[in-house]
């Protein structure tokens, strides 16, 4: 746990009050800030999760775990940053599937020479999120093609494709939780030597939830006021802000809990955390954010990503899919993974402002 990074927490808040002006300082000690929040909001899920099967705690941690992405998300809806948001929507999907998933084998892979895990979970939560990418390429397709010939098309597209995958997340859950739920048992347990820590009772998991989130939202609001200027005093984009630094800051938890579940031989869990974390990004969080944009937005949020933003999911996606289709990881799994995700980095790092 980092929680030595809490003294951050009142020093984000005061500079916010004392030095507003001071964006490049403020946007790093709200970064820091929310990483040991949100490893906290990580910890108590876990604990939730230990007390249901491995499927149902993925699902917990991801649903808590993308808590913190969603309040910035919003927070940046109300400042009229659409692009940021959308960026940080197809970062999270990114870093989850790329980062998380990859570090978690990697990490496991350096205690245990392989690691087995379910794999017809693994290849239906795949489809999922392959759906996930044709819902984001059929907006971008629609938008280059005919969007100028149909005024207001664009929007109620974005608009239906969100209604639909709302519907489709929800059954889903349904196949998942309930009609085929031991589809998604788990093939691991607890490794040898790994001992329980002192469980929480739920009324305290539920306390530092709710203290977690409400933290993150405070510093999530004060965060997304620093990011323009931030990216002019860097030099960077605020596509790169969103693909990858919000991205980051929101997968804190997954982070965090992904890959203590790897290093305890609980493999299941850790692909149910990166990938239905990606799923419930891409199938809940994106589709809830263009419904709220209609209400809170300065302007409605459409679901037209940038074409690079396509691209890397739609590869994220399939290479994915290939690493996790076999039921079994191992350390050079998940460096590939990690060599995809800072591949894909560098491009975006490189790409000018504007």
């Amino acid at each position: 746990m980092l929680n030595w990074l809490l003294v951050f927490v009142p020093i984000a808040i005061g500079l916010e009050f004392i030095a507003p002006e001071r964006h490049l300082l403020v946007f790093f000690t709200c970064g820091l800030a929310i990483l040991p929040l949100a490893g906290w909001l990580g910890l108590a899920t876990e604990q939730l999760a230990d007390r249901t099967s491995e499927g149902v705690g993925g699902l917990l941690n991801a649903t808590f775990g993308n808590a913190a992405e969603l309040i910035i998300a919003l927070a940046a809806l109300r400042a009229g940053l659409p692009d940021v948001v959308k960026a940080s929507i197809a970062g999270s999907i990114l870093g989850n599937m790329l980062l998380v998933l990859g570090a978690a084998m990697l990490a496991g892979g350096t205690r245990y020479k392989e690691q087995q895990f379910n794999a017809s979970a693994a290849r239906s939560e795949a489809t999922m999120l392959m759906l996930a990418a044709i819902a984001l390429i059929m907006p971008a397709a629609y938008n280059a093609l005919v969007a100028e010939y149909v005024p207001g098309g664009q929007a109620a597209l974005s608009v239906s494709i969100s209604v639909v995958l709302l519907v489709m997340y929800g059954l889903f859950l349904l196949f998942s939780l309930r009609t085929h739920a031991t589809l998604f048992a788990g093939t691991a347990h607890q490794g040898e030597g790994e001992g329980h820590a002192a469980p929480w009772s739920p009324g305290r998991a539920i306390s530092v939830l709710a203290g977690a989130t409400i933290g993150i939202a405070w510093l999530s609001e004060i965060l997304v006021g620093a990011i323009e200027p931030s990216a002019h005093d860097l030099g960077l984009s605020n596509i790169f802000i969103g693909v990858f630094v919000i991205a980051i800051l929101g997968n804190a938890a997954e982070h965090a809990t992904a890959i203590t579940a790897a290093l305890k031989n609980r493999m299941d869990l850790s692909l149910s955390i990166a990938i239905g974390s990606s799923v419930q990004v891409a199938l809940f969080v994106a589709p809830v954010l263009v419904l709220a944009s209609l209400v809170i937005g300065p302007a409605p949020m459409d679901l037209v990503f940038g074409k690079g933003q396509v691209l890397v999911v739609l590869l994220a996606v399939l290479v994915t899919a290939q690493v996790a289709g076999d039921g079994r990881s191992d350390w050079l799994k998940g460096a590939q993974l990690l060599a995809v995700y800072v591949i894909i980095g560098l491009a975006f790092f490189l790409t000018p402002q504007g």
